[in-house]
């Protein structure tokens, strides 16, 4: 696996971290903020997933 590949899981799981944290807060603000931040990590997810595509390799492969 690539260092792509991994910061791709790591990215997709901080954002749907930071989403269920969203959810259980109580105030507005501090809401918007981690969906913020939970959108910054697809965006950075999404950076990997196409050096993974440039690549030729599929997120989830093992190299041999």
């Amino acid at each position: 696996m690539t260092l792509d590949g991994q910061l791709l899981g790591y990215w997709e799981r901080e954002a749907a971290r930071l989403e269920a944290l969203a959810s259980a807060t109580s105030f507005a603000w501090q809401r918007r903020r981690l969906l913020r931040k939970a959108e910054a990590a697809r965006a950075r997810a999404a950076t990997s997933r196409q050096r993974e595509a440039a690549r030729g390799t599929e997120s989830g492969s093992v190299e041999t």
